[in-house]
């Protein structure tokens, strides 16, 4: 068995950023182990996520449990399984979220998590090309975030559409203020994603004091009372352990952190008696508190030709847009997932934006193998509610660390989120239907001239909405009852064990959450170092 200073379980936008951090020491023997491959072929091509949303070989392919609120559809839900995680397959936008997002941590009792204690570890971590205000942005840091080029003058229309129904533009939404409409920054940098398995983990592979260990299946944490001293793991059958000094950090993201949790013991009594799991720890949050993004796409079809991706990208188009793309780094291949956003209230007196836009100038359809081009040229524009209320939650139904989870989102549950997700469809449809748009001969697809009452609205966010992908709060931070971490992101009851993901998010950040989670990365790295000083 080998021992380290420390073992990150999970390579992913968190765990990768910790790792770098951890070992940058050559003192610490750091151990990173990643239940996924290396990499993958798509996963550097920033329209690869479209090949590896359905893609076994770099993605968990989780899917939720059946929901009144989804009309009894299952949904969708990726998660990375490869170096980077889901920062490897994303639609690659960047968003920190709101000052008030962490504020309000902080209000909840979890001191050292303001924005102004977290605002340092965001400009360390990036390195910003857009211009922008240096009191809020980094130039040095690992992670290279760039603008997408604002050229397409279907961007602009979009920009003048929506200052004429009220929302203004913001160039740096990630600056002072989120306010507005603005093209979305990305982590794209000379055509290439950034993903933090090729910002955080690339640049240090040949340091000797870090292992990094793929294909490696973490099953359970190592306890002896109430300590944790290691972990067990599986690399093509065969089990493993290994043994850490310091610190275990669980890095495995919302729904496998606090699966590994539960599969050793840690978590809500009756649940684990039920499964032949001995108790080791009663902490009844584990798995509690799941939030996400849920949101419906209107479509709109285009009258006037070449506009969109549609007309551009099909045919001896694609192959424009693959020379273009190997020549420049630029098109459609080396886009970020949805180029414009726009941050906006949905009714006036709000202190800040509370739902989302974002466009997408194509139409796509589902395949088997992921979205592909639709035939039909259009405009895609989702919208959602960013801090929703709704909660859900993620257990075990099996002591078998191979077998998934059961996920369910419990999708507007909370009245405000379906109130707020119709102003934002509302929203949608003002901005696609101002003046500035008119010369693009705009037609409603979805929702449709037929829904237009609130009933009528809802419904069909039912039958159409998905999750973005943002899953958080399954292991929160806090020092309430229901919190499973502290502040220092320790887990309570368990000495010598952190969590640093997404999953400890107490609430849903405003926005796309791989910035905040690599930002968690990053300063649980600092909280693992301040106490092993």
């Amino acid at each position: 068995m080998q021992t380290y200073d420390f073992i990150v379980v999970g390579a992913g936008s968190a765990g990768a950023a910790v790792a770098h951090r951890l070992s940058a020491d050559p003192r610490h023997k750091v151990l990173l182990l990643e239940a996924g491959r290396a990499s993958h072929p798509w996963s550097r091509v920033p329209v690869g996520s479209a090949r590896l949303i359905t893609n076994p070989a770099a993605n968990w392919l989780y899917s939720s449990e059946p929901e009144a609120s989804t009309n009894g559809r299952r949904l969708p839900v990726p998660r990375g399984k490869l170096l980077g995680g889901s920062s490897a397959i994303n639609g690659l936008a960047f968003v920190r979220g709101q000052a008030q997002d962490f504020d309000t941590w902080a209000q909840m009792g979890n001191q050292g998590w303001a924005y102004e204690d977290v605002l340092p570890f965001f400009k360390r971590m990036e390195s910003y090309s857009g211009g922008g205000d240096d009191t809020y942005r980094g130039r040095e840091g690992p992670l290279r975030i760039t603008n997408p080029e604002p050229r397409d003058p279907i961007f602009a229309t979009l920009i003048k559409a929506a200052g004429e129904v009220g929302i203004p533009h913001n160039p740096d939404y990630n600056g002072a203020t989120q306010d507005g409409i603005a093209m979305s920054q990305a982590t794209i940098s000379s055509g290439w994603r950034m993903s933090t398995a090729r910002c955080y983990l690339d640049p240090i592979r040949n340091r000797p004091n870090l292992h990094i260990e793929t294909n490696a299946h973490t099953e359970s944490i190592i306890l002896e009372g109430t300590r944790c001293v290691g972990v067990r793991y599986s690399v093509n059958s065969t089990q493993r352990e290994a043994r850490a000094g310091r610190d275990v950090v669980i890095s495995a993201g919302t729904i496998n952190s606090p699966q590994l949790l539960e599969l050793s013991g840690i978590g809500q009594p009756d649940r684990l008696k039920s499964l032949g799991i001995t108790v080791q720890q009663a902490l009844p949050g584990v798995g509690e508190n799941l939030r996400d993004h849920y949101a419906p796409r209107t479509r709109w079809a285009v009258g006037k030709k070449n506009i969109t991706y549609n007309d551009r990208a099909r045919g001896l188009g694609m192959v424009v847009q693959a020379l273009r793309y190997a020549f420049t780094g630029k098109g459609l291949l080396g886009s970020v997932g949805a180029p414009i956003r726009a941050f906006v209230r949905s009714r006036d007196g709000l202190e800040a934006p509370d739902a989302l836009l974002g466009w997408v100038p194509m139409l796509t359809e589902p395949s088997p193998k992921g979205p592909v081009l639709s035939r039909q040229s259009g405009f895609t524009c989702y919208a959602h509610a960013m801090r929703p209320e709704s909660k859900g939650h993620i257990h075990i139904t099996a002591a078998d660390p191979h077998q998934p989870p059961a996920i369910n989102f419990n999708f507007l549950s909370s009245p405000i989120d379906a109130e707020i997700t119709i102003r934002a469809v509302r929203i949608a449809c003002a901005v696609m239907t101002a003046p500035a748009m008119a010369p693009l001969q705009l037609t409603e697809l979805e929702p449709g001239a037929t829904k237009r009452t609130d009933s009528e609205i809802l419904d069909w966010v039912k039958d159409v909405a998905s999750t973005t992908y943002h899953p958080v709060g399954t292991c929160k931070m806090g020092i309430d009852p229901m919190a499973v971490v502290d502040p220092q992101l320790r887990v309570h009851g368990i000495a010598g064990l952190r969590i640093a993901d997404a999953s400890i998010m107490p609430t849903l950040t405003s926005g796309n959450t791989n910035a905040p989670s690599i930002m968690i990365g990053e300063k649980a790295a600092h909280l693992v170092l301040q106490t092993a000083a």
